[in-house]
């Protein structure tokens, strides 16, 4: 997994208004690996799975039902 390539897409996205206003507009994991890559990012679609999935891992199971 390209986790470190992930979290370096998500750092500039968070520091530069333009380039979370480009990825905003992606309506699936699809459209948003597509504009990650054409911005220079090296990630995939189960780069962003895994992330979910590590995310939800660490939650108490009664959010997850929620």
């Amino acid at each position: 997994m390209a986790r470190a390539e992930l979290e370096r897409l998500v750092d500039e996205a968070e520091a530069d208004g333009a380039l979370r206003r480009a990825l905003k507009h992606c309506r699936s994991s699809h459209e948003l690996v597509l504009a990650a890559r054409r911005l220079g990012y090296r990630i995939t679609r189960e780069d962003l799975i895994q992330s979910r999935l590590e995310g939800q891992a660490i939650r108490p199971r009664s959010e997850l039902r929620a």
